[in-house]
């Protein structure tokens, strides 16, 4: 099941909860990709609706692309700016094999019809070495049984089956996060007390359930094993190897 774009649009822009919830997320995902740095001149893309996250990234990096699936629907992003988002299928996406440096997929995985497919489209996409951040909702945190909220949707992860789905689409595990500790309500008290809530959940995250699981993957491809001199030295040749046996006198 996919939520409607402009649902999604509404919340993140347009309600408090969902500014709370955007400034959460992205101030996580900014701490393990800090925007300058190593993502200076690299392509970063998002797929589902990750724009919300791609904002600190549009000048340091060389290139931003907004995917978002035909079943959401699309919308120009960012504001003011050139628009970088494009309408895609969720399993085939116009991006050439390898291109991507980076990629953050929110509201993607859970809401997947096919999210083998769709894993195997971000493995595609990504270059050697290149990395993708998988964020979906929480199983066992509180905004994943409200579904007054976008994380409400879909099939929500604990963060083995999110590194099990992750290793069976050929992908490394590298490090992984949490971010959205403030309950998802609507009053005042909690949303003024959200970076208080965040800072805690960092720290107590065994006893605070957080909104969201964060699980950061590699793309390794090694170098194919060809024979070559380590072959031919373990096989030595013969000095007289193809030569022809001489014939025997005759008596």
């Amino acid at each position: 099941m996919h939520l409607d774009v402009l649902d999604l649009r509404n919340f993140y822009y347009r309600t408090q909860l969902g500014r709370a919830a955007q400034k959460a997320v992205r101030d996580r995902v900014c701490a393990l990709w800090p925007a300058g740095g190593e993502m200076t001149g690299l392509t970063v893309a998002g797929f589902g609706f990750a724009v919300p996250l791609l904002r600190p990234y549009l000048e340091p990096a060389r290139r931003v692309i907004g995917l978002m699936p035909a079943q959401q629907g699309v919308m120009p992003w960012p504001a003011g700016l050139p628009n970088v988002s494009v309408l895609c299928d969720e399993t085939r996406w116009p991006i050439e094999t390898g291109m991507i440096d980076r990629l953050v997929v929110m509201h993607g995985l859970e809401m997947s019809d096919h999210p083998d497919a769709l894993l195997a489209e971000c493995w595609r996409v990504l270059g050697p070495g290149g990395r993708a951040l998988l964020i979906v909702p929480n199983r066992s945190g509180l905004w994943a049984p409200r579904e007054t909220t976008p994380f409400g949707f879909g099939r929500p992860y604990t963060l083995g089956q999110l590194d099990a789905q992750a290793r069976a689409a050929g992908f490394v595990p590298e490090r992984h996060a949490a971010a959205l500790y403030i309950p998802p309500s609507h009053r005042r008290f909690w949303l003024r007390s959200a970076p208080m809530w965040e800072r805690l959940g960092t720290k107590l995250a065994g006893l605070l359930a957080a909104g969201v699981v964060m699980l950061e993957v590699s793309k390794q491809i090694h170098a194919p094993r060809r024979p070559g001199l380590g072959a031919a030295v373990r096989r030595p040749l013969s000095i007289l190897e193809g030569a022809v046996k001489p014939a025997a006198d005759p008596v």
